[in-house]
Formats: structure tokens, C-alpha cells, sequence
């Protein structure tokens, strides 16, 4: 629904940056540029030209609006520009890069929308952001980080530091305003969330990786995976079947030595999706098929 209060092209940037969490609501994505600059000021400036840069790509070549007022072509290119932001120093190439990126992602999801219209089809989510981050930083070393000890507080915080690693952050109190914004937008998905980055947290535990479980490394798959599947109601066990995929797929990628990034959390949610599909027409060859 379109705000009086807010002119079209901050609802939109604003919706784009909440659409990093799956819903459209400017104020939870102006929380989500508030964890930014508290978490990341650095950061900053990359995530804000990465949205300008999607959004008008998709201005200029006439994509729907009520599309593009929803956010749906700004979100990869925010994380895109967190991505270069992050791992590339400073230079006259780094806007231009972040330019094209979000560029190009925004004419990736378009042509998705294109091609999967049907309900039964398979979601984008942050496809392009994982295939442009992999072309970017290629293979990734093993990173390595100094053992940390969990004390309550430490854990109590963790499950908001994985909600901040969404947007490439470690800091619990963007997360903690990453929670609001999504209690504001949609209290189901807030608490999906938060269970997913937790359940993500204990598994690390027990397998004994306690630095990355505090630093919410094993939880921000996971929490995209309930957050994207409870938006089905009443089915449960989807966002629950998401969160273990997620999981599950998390240390494949690091296997590859390929960044993680959201990889395990579309591959979960599309396994989800295919096998809900195939359950109901079990002659269906391709979840992009039309029945």
C-alpha cells in the first residue's frame, strides 16, 4: 500500500532494504539502514548506491512499478554493495563496480519475475546477490578466528548477531534493530526468525564451534529459511523443515571453499518448494513448469 507520508522513491529504497528480510515496509527497512550506520558506518555508503543503483535500472527500463515500489529489484544490490564494500578497499572503480552490480542484479530479477510468475514457482530470493558475490570474491579461504569462550550473555546475543549477518554484519545491536523492524512489519516472521538464528546457534554449539556460533555465522541461513517459509500459515513444519536444510547445507558450501553467503538458505527453500510441488502433481518434471 502506498504511503502519502513517504515520496515513491524512499518507499521503494526503503522496501528494498526490508526485502533483505522478505517484507515490504519502509519502516522496518529504515531500521535496517539504522543497523547499517550503527553497525557498519563504513558500509554505509556501498548499500545505499547498490539499492539507488537497482532501483533505477529499473526506472529506466520501464519495469512494473508496483514492482519496483515494492522493493523487489533494490535488495540484491544493497547486499551487493555491502559485499564490495566489505571486501574491496576503497578506490575511484569501487561506485562504478557497486553501480553495475546492483544493476545487473536488478535485470537478473527481472527476468526471473519474467519466467517463475506462477505461484508454484520458484522464488529469486538473493540468487543474484550469491551468483555476482561468487564471480566477485571467487574461491574463499578457510577464515579463521580466535576461540571464543559462550557465556550466557554471549549466547543470549547471538541469535540477534545472526539476525546482523543478513547484511554482512557481527554486531548484536544491529541485529536487535533488524528484530524491531521485523516486529513491526510482521510479529509471525520476527519470532520464525529469531527461532531459526537460535536453532542455527545450538547446533553449532553441540558440534563444538562455539566462535561461530557467537559470531552468528550458523544462524542467518537459517533464520532466512523460517522467515521465507513461514509466510506459508498454518504449515509449520515448512519453516522448521527450512531452518534443518539450511543447516544441513551450510558446511557443503564451505567444503567447495565458496563463500557461503545466502547459498544454503535459497537451496533449502527451493528444495522445499520443488518437493511441495512434486508431492502435488508427482508427474511434474520441473518446478518452473507450468501444470
Amino acid at each position: 500500500m502506498h504511503n502519502p507520508t513517504c515520496p515513491d522513491w524512499a518507499e521503494a529504497l526503503l522496501n528494498g532494504f526490508s526485502q533483505i528480510f522478505l517484507q515490504r515496509q519502509p519502516l522496518c527497512g529504515l531500521l535496517c539502514l539504522l543497523a547499517i550506520l550503527i553497525g557498519a558506518p563504513a558500509l554505509f555508503g556501498g548499500a545505499l548506491l547498490g539499492g539507488v543503483a537497482g532501483l533505477l535500472t529499473a526506472q529506466r527500463r520501464g519495469y512494473p512499478k508496483a514492482e519496483r515500489q515494492a522493493g523487489l529489484y533494490s535488495y540484491n544490490g544493497v547486499l551487493l554493495g555491502l559485499l564490495i564494500s566489505q571486501h574491496f578497499d576503497w578506490s575511484a572503480l569501487l561506485p562504478p563496480l557497486i553501480l553495475a552490480c546492483g544493476g545487473l542484479a536488478a535485470m537478473l530479477t527481472r527476468q526471473w519475475l519474467k519466467h517463475a510468475s506462477r505461484p508454484d514457482d520458484l522464488p529469486a530470493y538473493t540468487a543474484p546477490f550469491v551468483g555476482l558475490g561468487w564471480l566477485l570474491l571467487g574461491t574463499a579461504p578457510n577464515s579463521t578466528f580466535a576461540l571464543t569462550e559462550p557465556d550466557t550473555l554471549s549466547i543470549l546475543m547471538a541469535p540477534f548477531t545472526g539476525l546482523a549477518q543478513i547484511i554482512l554484519l557481527d554486531q548484536p545491536l544491529a541485529g536487535a534493530l533488524i528484530a524491531v523492524g521485523l516486529w513491526l512489519a510482521n510479529r509471525r516472521a520476527a519470532l520464525w526468525a529469531l527461532a531459526g538464528a537460535s536453532a542455527g546457534m545450538l547446533v553449532a554449539l553441540l558440534l563444538g564451534e562455539p566462535t561461530g556460533a557467537l559470531l552468528g555465522l550458523h544462524s542467518y541461513n537459517p533464520a532466512l529459511a523460517a522467515l521465507a517459509l513461514s509466510q506459508m500459515p498454518r504449515q509449520p513444519w515448512l519453516p522448521l523443515l527450512g531452518m534443518l536444510l539450511a543447516i544441513i547445507l551450510t558446511p557443503g558450501f564451505t567444503a567447495l571453499h565458496l563463500p557461503v553467503l545466502t547459498a544454503p538458505f535459497i537451496l533449502a527453500c527451493w528444495l522445499v518448494h520443488a518437493g511441495r510441488r512434486i508431492l502435488r502433481n508427482p508427474r511434474m518434471d520441473s518446478p518452473f513448469e507450468s501444470p
